[in-house]
């Protein structure tokens, strides 16, 4: 997926249809001259239905429909004949995604299964047509009911991704060259700050046909928590990975310090973060000698928290390690 084709964020506004009128009809024919009421009920309105299809990785599809309106039910009409129902709106949105009151900025609910359905605005109900209202102090009543006006109102959705592994790093620590070299995803890559600007997925295929999905996720950096940078926009995607793979080049100056600052960013943000398995890769250890590499192994088994491997993505050395280890992790 290019990045100009991944969207997760759009504004809307949504409105559901107006119930139908209830008829006040009275029955008439050639020999009945009276024959009391038979007005029918007014149809349904419409619902605005927020529905997930695992098919759909982004919101590009919904990036200039600004407005979205269900149909309005039908009057009821004589013979008790009751108004049609109005048609549903359904917007369909990939997995993961949030879907907030855009005025209260409060989160609504959360499509994260297939085929998942909820009613983002309700239809008016139809009106009850006068043959309702009959009673024997009143035989003919001429009144029905007004059917229910629609809901309106403005949302915001926000598409979290929703991958296996999420790539956590700083900027230009070679995330997108290890996504590019472990999948087909053709992300942008060059030697400067932010050049991934959107989430990058990528299908890594794995032995005997198997598979799971990598997510590129912007660099974070110091005070992204507090917005800092390209921040917050960048962090809600990696709450949905159920690991973070964390990716720190072998040229840092102290590897365990940039680690712990990441993994500080994270619990800044979200301390839940914190409970998903985490793993480290050096990338760019292609720089490294083996009796450096020895040094440095020393360093980190005895100040890194969880489990490191030394990787090149370029001289493409460890990667069948990497992703025998994620595959282990993803299964266990």
């Amino acid at each position: 997926m290019t990045e100009g084709n991944f969207v997760d964020y759009v504004k809307m506004h949504v409105s559901s249809g107006n119930g139908g009128k209830g008829s006040a009809h009275l029955h008439r024919e050639k020999y009945i001259a009276k024959g009391g009421p038979d007005g029918g009920d007014g149809g349904s309105g419409g619902h605005v239905i927020i529905r997930g299809n695992e098919n759909l990785w982004t919101l590009l599809h919904l990036k200039f429909k600004r407005h979205v309106r269900a149909g309005h039910g039908e009057h009821g009409s004589s013979g008790r004949s009751t108004g049609a129902d109005g048609e549903d709106a359904i917007i369909e949105v990939p997995l993961g995604t949030v879907v907030r009151d855009t005025e209260t900025n409060n989160i609504l609910f959360e499509i994260t299964e297939e085929g998942e359905e909820k009613i983002i605005a309700e239809g008016g109900k139809g009106g009850r047509g006068n043959w309702h209202f009959k009673s024997a102090t009143n035989q003919t009543p001429r009144y029905a009911q007004p059917g229910i006006p629609l809901e309106e109102r403005d949302i915001t959705l926000e598409l979290k991704v929703l991958a296996d592994v999420g790539l956590v790093g700083f900027p230009n620590a070679g995330k997108s060259t290890l996504l590019s070299v472990l999948t087909s995803a053709k992300p942008k890559i060059a030697d400067y700050e932010f050049t991934t600007l959107k989430p990058n997925l990528g299908i890594v295929e794995y032995r005997d046909f198997q598979s799971f999905v990598m997510a590129d996720i912007p660099g974070i950096i110091e005070g992204a928590a507090e917005g800092k940078g390209l921040g917050y926009y960048f962090l809600r995607h990696i709450e949905r990975n159920s690991i973070l793979l964390f990716l720190i080049p072998a040229d840092a100056k102290d590897i365990v310090a940039q680690y712990e600052i990441l993994v500080d960013e994270l619990r800044r943000y979200n301390p839940e973060m914190l409970d998903k398995e985490r793993f480290v890769c050096i990338s760019k250890s292609d720089m490294l000698d083996e009796e450096l590499k020895s040094e440095m192994a020393n360093i980190l088994d005895k100040d890194l928290e969880c489990d490191y491997l030394f990787i090149s993505s370029v001289a493409q050395q460890g990667l069948t390690e990497l992703k025998d280890k994620l595959w282990k992790m993803l299964n266990h």
